[in-house]
């Protein structure tokens, strides 16, 4: 799993009725883009997360393909 600051962290509800949570990542922590991340979510909470194979990265699509 590889991010960068401005993605989002989609993590998928693990039971049902469970949604999914989407955060944005505000922080990369590991090395090349890997975990552990800085999230804010949309309350404006902020969590450090080492997310498992139930979240997926969606990469910022503005973000410059050079960079």
């Amino acid at each position: 799993m590889e991010a960068h600051t401005g993605d989002r962290l989609l993590t998928h509800g693990r039971t049902v009725g469970e949604h999914d949570r989407v955060a944005e990542i505000v922080e990369v922590l590991g090395a090349g883009g890997t975990p552990p991340y800085r999230v804010r979510f949309g309350d404006g909470h902020e969590h450090l997360v080492a997310p498992g194979p139930d979240s997926v990265v969606q990469h910022d699509a503005v973000r410059d393909p050079g960079s």
